[in-house]
């Protein structure tokens, strides 16, 4: 069976040695010890990563900037350093397009230029869209400096994959400090601060009319819907259109019209089962979250899933295919 995942990583050591180490949060998860570990992993495309992927059965990733990148840059240097990042994307995947796909990294702190990067990447590159990583200078994607990426993103008819950020510093004291060892780090972002995060910043594009703006604009969130499945029936029922907010669609409504889920770094049939009972089977699409994530537990994962042939194949690929145009 053809499988296809969506939210696979990678980091390009040169490129991140650009940035300034003063640009670097003090939470980055680069000063994590688990970057010791991850590191070759991450800046590997075509070597052990390619292997795994034929030992797993996958067949292809769509790959993704983790890490630190164009969006801690100024306005000025942000749009060159991106531009050179897709570049060695596109570059190092050549050889191989039909095992690897990619979202363009954009210089988010320059949204005309990230949206100019976005249509160069796509009519140049066949990139499949954008991944941007939570905040931008503490600004989320509702904010009206990003619109012209959202435009771009549909009128280009690509989504938008929207991967958790690290925590504002504000929010990083309030919330996860002065707790042992690594710990509090962890809680920030895998652990759970990641996921509520990336569900208020899709429920801020929805109550502040942003995806009514852009009706046709394709959003992609991973992690069995960042506890979204579970909750949208709850904030359906607090944000009625007009009311507590400038909405004009539903909560459930607006997800079901424009959110796509991905299973990503989440192997376990209970939340799974939830987010097809609340988004539906069309909306669903295998990730492994690589190298975070292993091949080897998400292909376990995708081979016990309790579903007929045909439901199971638009989660390993068919809904991806759809919507990726892969």
């Amino acid at each position: 069976m053809r499988i296809v995942t969506l939210e696979e990583h990678l980091t390009f050591p040169e490129l991140v040695k650009q940035i300034p180490e003063a640009l670097l949060p003090a939470n980055s998860f680069e000063r994590s010890p688990v970057m010791a570990i991850l590191a070759p992993k991450l800046a590997d495309i075509t070597g052990a990563r390619l292997q795994s992927m034929d030992q797993n059965g996958i067949t292809v990733q769509v790959l993704s900037v983790a890490g630190p990148g164009a969006d801690l840059l100024n306005a000025e240097d942000g749009p060159a350093f991106a531009s050179q990042y897709n570049d060695a994307i596109a570059a190092k995947i050549s050889a191989h397009p039909d095992r690897f796909a990619a979202f363009a990294h954009l210089p988010m702190t320059a949204p005309e230029a990230a949206a100019d990067e976005l249509e160069r990447t796509v009519k140049t590159y066949a990139f499949k869209g954008a991944l941007i990583n939570g905040l931008t200078q503490g600004k989320f994607l509702d904010d009206k400096m990003f619109e012209p990426i959202l435009a771009r993103a549909e009128k280009l008819d690509v989504p938008i994959y929207l991967h958790p950020g690290l925590p504002p510093k504000a929010v990083f004291d309030a919330y996860y400090n002065g707790l042992p060892k690594q710990s509090g780090m962890l809680l920030s972002i895998s652990g759970w601060g990641w996921h509520s995060e990336t569900a208020i910043h899709v429920l801020r594009l929805i109550i502040s009319g942003t995806f009514d703006r852009f009706p046709k604009l394709k959003l992609i969130i991973g992690h069995m819907g960042e506890m979204l499945p579970m909750m949208m029936v709850r904030c359906d029922s607090q944000f009625i259109p007009g009311l507590m907010g400038i909405n004009q669609r539903r909560v459930i409504e607006t997800l079901l019209d424009q959110v796509f889920i991905t299973t990503s770094g989440i192997f376990t049939n209970p939340p799974l089962m939830t987010a097809i009972e609340t988004f539906g089977i069309d909306h669903i699409m295998f990730s492994v979250d690589y190298p975070f994530g292993t091949n080897e537990h998400g292909k376990k994962f995708l081979n016990a899933i309790p579903l007929d042939a045909g439901q199971i194949e638009k989660i390993a690929h068919g809904n991806a295919d759809a919507l990726l145009k892969l």
